[in-house]
């Protein structure tokens, strides 16, 4: 099959999607060589993974009277960028609620935890296994559990009780760089169904076997060389947006 082409007739190369060794060496250089720091990189895709719900579920049309989100945070970087997305969605007048059931001891993930409790985000002390409950309380969940750097096989207490009770939820799941319970490569068909996948610097593998309805992509920051560099292919960004939908 051709590549796809543009009208002046320059080729396209296709977008790349990123094995776990890929996605790695970027976050390193990125940290290493460009001197981000860790902080900014988790504050940058919380912010876009926020933007990216506002899109795939604008206030006017969440079905519930009240705009309640259910974030769902890990003890990594993963649940980091999701306190930091459930910050901004309150800043966007969503009313986001944190279940964060096994708090990091980092004291830069503690200091996310501490911007939300200031600004009056609910978080709850467990999850409720009745499904229906979520289903009633919610618009939307955000999984932001395990992410890229876990290992499908070696998810523990509490998380595979989390993620068994995500499985049988009827609201949509909005899924932040890899689908908890999924290989970052080779994906999971046992695992959670997210209706809506926010790709984080460039898609992984995994994403290739997502048949949600949204795919997003939070890559814009991304340096040009680091682009090039690892032939990433990133799309267009429409006008000054921060995420683009694939």
């Amino acid at each position: 099959m051709s590549c796809p082409s543009t009208q002046s007739g320059e080729q396209i190369e296709p977008l790349r999607f990123l094995s776990r060794v890929e996605a790695e060496a970027i976050e390193k250089e990125l940290l290493e060589d460009y001197r981000f720091g860790r902080q900014q990189l988790i504050e940058i895709w919380g912010h876009a993974s926020a933007m990216a719900v506002t899109k795939a579920f604008p206030l006017p049309s969440l079905p519930r009277k009240q705009p309640t989100v259910l974030v769902v945070c890990g003890p990594d970087q993963n649940g980091a960028i999701g306190l930091v997305c459930a910050r901004h969605l309150r800043v966007f007048e969503y009313e986001p609620t944190i279940f964060y059931p096994k708090r990091s001891p980092n004291s830069l993930y503690r200091d996310f935890t501490t911007q939300c409790e200031k600004m009056d985000i609910p978080f709850l002390s467990y999850l409720p296994t009745e499904v229906q409950l979520i289903n009633d309380a919610y618009n939307v969940v955000i999984d932001a559990i395990l992410g890229a750097d876990a290992e499908p096989g070696e998810v523990k207490e509490p998380y595979t009780s989390i993620l068994a009770t995500l499985k049988q939820i009827r609201i949509p799941i909005v899924s932040l760089d890899v689908p908890s319970g999924w290989d970052v490569e080779t994906g999971n068909s046992e695992g959670i169904s997210p209706d809506v996948l926010v790709s984080l610097a460039a898609p992984k593998q995994c994403a290739t076997r997502f048949l949600g309805r949204h795919h997003f992509l939070a890559g814009r920051f991304l340096p040009y060389d680091v682009q090039k560099k690892f032939e990433l292919n990133l799309p267009e960004y429409p006008g000054t947006e921060c995420v683009v939908s694939l």
